[in-house]
Parts: structure tokens; C-alpha cells; sequence
């Protein structure tokens, strides 16, 4: 998240179980409608071990992942080649800042309509102080984390799922701001719903902030945190990550992110400055967002 951060129905309830018991005699000639389906539990330790290659990426490049440093390029590389794996359709999309070439990271996975769009997202730079792992290799290890559970689950879908890792956030989301402008309108006007995940690593978080920028989304996830006996309050971070390029061209907005962090935007944000639980909590909350909104229905047939 860059300088200045502050603290302060197509929805519907998530089904806890794949399966329910729909009451009432089915339209002649027409089944019962299918059942929401419920992400399966992501283990924390496999968020932390995204993290944990963020880490020695920034250890092999000088101790920083910011924008025009060797370090950045490799994060994008190693974030897309996990994806590519899992069968996302990936971009690697260029663009310049300060005499520097950036790259944002853009992930489809087939199927769901491709009219509305789900997109996740998280900035994947640091600031060139320190390796940013809570700022933010933390959002960028938990939206890889729910691409790949969802590759690996293969829901129907009803809407389309895209993911995005951006670059030059710190740097006034230049990324993020970048591909919003590359769009034309009628591409726009697909993106229904944008999440970001920004800082959702910081030990010993008791508290998560919900972004307030559409009430929907909001209740969304305090609904989640609520059912996970998990407290939650409001957060304000105004335009202050890249939730703000995608809310000003008219799409619906929210997100999540951790507690305090006295390594903020400084070279102790390694990988001691984030939390194996805290990351789990922020991968299966943003899997919730993610399923619900898609609405993600029976496993799709084996290929």
C-alpha cells in the first residue's frame, strides 16, 4: 500500500455445506436449482510458503521487490508460472513509470459468463526499503492462493474469474491504473466486482478492517468474519490502494486487510513481520468472496 494509508441479492448467505435439500416440487421438465458450493479450507501454511518465495526472491535481488528492480520482474515471473501450471490463461502486461518498465500480472480462469466479471486482486511490488511481505507479498500470496484452490476445486461458475497482481502500486497504482485505462468501455462495463487484498499478513491481528466502499460487499464480508467468530470492523482507505482505479470507472469495490504493522514500509517487512494464521484467515476469507460472488455451484465434471 502506497504512503498516506489511514485505518479507520446477487449476494447471498454462503452455503456451509456443497450439497442442500431444496424444498418444493421442481418446475415440470426442469430439476431443482443447483447448490453454492463452499471453497474447501486453505491451509495457512500453504499461503505462507508463497510468501515465503517472495522472500528469497527479494534476498536474491538486492532485499527489495519495487518496481524497475531485478527482484520485481522475478516476483511477476514466479506468481504467473504457478498459474500457468494450474491452466489460467495468463498476461504478462507492460507499461512504463520513471524510465522503467512495470508489469501487472493478469489471470483468467475459463468458464462462467464472460459478460460479468469477478476479479481479485493485489499489488505485488514493495517499496524499495525492504522486501514487503506484509506490504505486500501477503495479498499477492493469498490471491495466488485462492486462483490455485479454485484451479485444483473446478466449480461451475456462473460469472467469470479473473485475477490481477499489480505493479507500482507504492508508486501511486500505476498498475492497476494502467490496465483500467488499456480497457475499452464495453471491456469495463464487464468487471462487476473488484477485491483487494492489501496488507492481510500483520501478527497477531485479532481485528480485520472491511473496506466500506459498497455496503453489499461490506456485510459480505463481516458476514464471513461473523460466522468465523472472527471480529471485524470498518476500514476507510479512500483511494489509497488499487480498489480506487477500479471504483473510478464505476465498478463495485471492497476488500480486506490485517492490523497494525510497525514494519511498515520498511526493510523489517520480511517474512518475521507476518503471520502464518493471519495469512490463512485473509486466503479462506478472499476464497469466501470469491466462490459466493462467482456463484460457484457442483464440481464441473472431471476432463
Amino acid at each position: 500500500m502506497k504512503l498516506g494509508k489511514s485505518y479507520s441479492p446477487f449476494l447471498v448467505a454462503l452455503f456451509t455445506a456443497t450439497t442442500v435439500v431444496f424444498s418444493g416440487q421442481a418446475t415440470a421438465g426442469e430439476g431443482p436449482s443447483p447448490a453454492l458450493s463452499a471453497p474447501p479450507e486453505i491451509p495457512a501454511a500453504a499461503v505462507l510458503a508463497h510468501a515465503q518465495q517472495f522472500q528469497d526472491i527479494a534476498d536474491r535481488n538486492g532485499g527489495t521487490r519495487a518496481h524497475g528492480r531485478p527482484g520485481y520482474r522475478a516476483s511477476a515471473d514466479f506468481v504467473k508460472s504457478r498459474l500457468d501450471a494450474a491452466g489460467f490463461t495468463t498476461t504478462l502486461q507492460s507499461f512504463t513509470h520513471n524510465g522503467a518498465t512495470g508489469w501487472n500480472v493478469i489471470a483468467d480462469w475459463p468458464g462462467g459468463n464472460p459478460n460479468e466479471i469477478v476479479f481479485l486482486g493485489a499489488h505485488l511490488d514493495s517499496v524499495t526499503a525492504g522486501p514487503g511481505i506484509n506490504d505486500n507479498a501477503s495479498g499477492s500470496a493469498a490471491a495466488l492462493e485462492t486462483a490455485l484452490t479454485l484451479a485444483r476445486a473446478k466449480p461451475t461458475l456462473q460469472k467469470h474469474v479473473r485475477f490481477g497482481w499489480w505493479g507500482a502500486e507504492e508508486l501511486g497504482l500505476i498498475g492497476s491504473r494502467q490496465y483500467v485505462n488499456s480497457l475499452p468501455s464495453a471491456e469495463r462495463s464487464k468487471i462487476k466486482t473488484y477485491l483487494n487484498f492489501d496488507m492481510v499478513g500483520a501478527r497477531n491481528t485479532t481485528t480485520w478492517g472491511v473496506y466500506n466502499d459498497t455496503p453489499s460487499l461490506q456485510q459480505m464480508f463481516q458476514d464471513y468474519f461473523r460466522g468465523k467468530g472472527i471480529p471485524s470492523r470498518t476500514m476507510n482507505i479512500g483511494g489509497r490502494s488499487d480498489h480506487a482505479s477500479f471504483k473510478n470507472i464505476g465498478v463495485q469495490v471492497s476488500g480486506i486487510g490485517s492490523g497494525s504493522d510497525p514494519c511498515y514500509h520498511q526493510r523489517c517487512d520480511n517474512i518475521s513481520n507476518v503471520g502464518s494464521k493471519e495469512l490463512g484467515i485473509a486466503a479462506n476469507a478472499a476464497a469466501h468472496a470469491a466462490w459466493t460472488l462467482a456463484g460457484a455451484t457442483a464440481l464441473a465434471a472431471a476432463a
